[in-house]
């Protein structure tokens, strides 16, 4: 039996009118088992402090003993500066620094200072303080390959990276084909990470490390092998700690299974940063961690639509075998009201209508009645009312078991004729 529900708005466009919704159940089968099993997620996972006074006493201790090693085995202030930032300064930015190369080493102050040096040592040969002044020639890849994109609910940065393109042999050739290529797309991928790095506070209680969402989609892992262990060697020797979670997208059921034999062998401090979401699940796994206007619209968000800066969005579920109704009431005549809508995946359909305030005015189809598939991405639409009513917002998802995340916003302007 087809379940219908409605969510009616009183010219609210800002306010969070969530459906409060419950999957349908229906049997799993054992693959579907086997990869819910395999997904995992740290919705509670909490940053490192870089309050000294909260940290331990052994811990205070060790980054004294840093900053004395450090004092002692280079020249001049100068000669110890990274993003900005001196490290022999004794402020707090300088703190939340060597804190997370102590944390990276466990607290062992000599590996940490090694690890220091030679960032500090690799930063200066690389030239990574000018490379966001340098024009590399990628055009092509941002917005696909790797991009900053928005923020978590947290407020921190958040990179994505996809690198389906590079299944195709001419892709990967002329981008990849060759020593030099590499090297140049290496040095590409440090300039979008401290593009992102640029963002962040390195204070205490601010925002001190960024996400990142990997997109495995169509990923050739063969072909990419080399360039991946530069990158990730690159990243974990030079950038300890600056990532505060990571979260895989349309990983394949098999890479899940993976994880899960492989999870016993890996730190609990490394888990922690780790959301692995099965296919299919990209938005409701996105939508735990960032709202959907900071959310790209292929992923499930709104936030290449036309508001800018992003507008917040409200989010709802729909159950399988439901159709939702977002009603927007109170619509004056000669108002004008537009609107935003994405689900997560779709596979559904959607339409849209006005209906007046007037019983003998006649219902206006504003959109008619069309199955929305996983390839559409986002819905933007506005309508000028003649006279007074409501703008009714469909989504039915009656034909499908399967629960889907949405989000939608809009904004009504009053007429400003006289």
């Amino acid at each position: 039996m087809d379940a219908s529900s409605s969510i009616s708005l009183q010219q609210t466009p800002l306010e969070d009118h969530s459906l409060e919704a419950s999957p349908v159940p229906y049997k799993k089968s054992l693959v579907t088992t086997l990869m819910e099993a395999a997904t995992f997620h740290t919705p509670s996972f909490k940053e490192d402090t870089y309050v000294i006074s909260h940290l331990k006493s052994s811990e205070r201790k060790a980054l004294q003993d840093l900053k004395a090693k450090l004092s002692s085995s280079n020249g001049s202030v100068e000669d110890c500066s990274m993003w900005g930032v001196h490290l022999l300064g004794g402020d707090e930015k300088a703190n939340v620094i060597l804190l997370k190369f102590l944390r990276a080493r466990d607290f062992r102050v000599i590996d940490a200072h090694k690890m220091l040096d030679k960032c500090l040592v690799w930063r200066k040969e690389f030239g990574a303080e000018d490379i966001l002044e340098e024009d590399l020639g990628f055009k092509e890849l941002e917005g696909a390959v790797a991009y900053m994109h928005g923020c978590d609910r947290e407020g921190r940065p958040v990179c994505y990276n996809g690198y389906g393109v590079f299944r195709e042999k001419e892709v990967y050739d002329s981008i990849l084909g060759d020593d030099q290529k590499l090297k140049k797309f290496l040095r590409w991928r440090v300039q979008v990470l401290e593009r992102g790095i640029k963002l962040l506070h390195f204070k205490p209680g601010g925002v001190n490390s960024i996400v990142q969402v990997i997109d495995l989609k169509d990923m050739p892992k063969r072909e990419l092998r080399v360039a991946s262990n530069h990158i990730v060697s690159l990243f974990q020797d030079n950038y300890p700690e600056m990532v505060a979670r990571k979260i895989f997208i349309n990983v394949p059921w098999y890479f899940s299974v993976l994880y899960s034999m492989f999870s016993p062998f890996l730190t609990q401090r490394t888990k922690n940063k780790f959301v692995i979401s099965r296919e299919g699940s990209v938005a409701e796994t996105l939508y735990k961690y960032i709202s959907p206007e900071e959310i790209p619209v292929q992923y499930g968000g709104l936030r290449n639509m036309q508001h800018v800066p992003p507008k917040p969005a409200s989010e709802f579920t729909v159950r399988g075998e439901e159709k939702v109704n977002i009603q927007i009431e109170g619509i004056e005549a000669g108002a004008t009201i537009t609107w935003d809508i994405v689900v997560g995946g779709w596979e559904l359909e959607y339409s849209a209508e006005f209906v007046p305030s007037a019983e003998d005015s006649y219902t206006i189809v504003v959109e008619k009645m069309r199955k929305m598939t996983p390839s559409d991405e986002a819905v933007h639409n506005s309508f000028t009312a003649r006279e007074p009513g409501k703008m009714v917002i469909s989504v039915d998802n009656t034909a499908s078991r399967r629960k889907k995340v949405a989000a939608y916003r809009f904004i009504v302007r009053k007429s400003t004729a006289v």
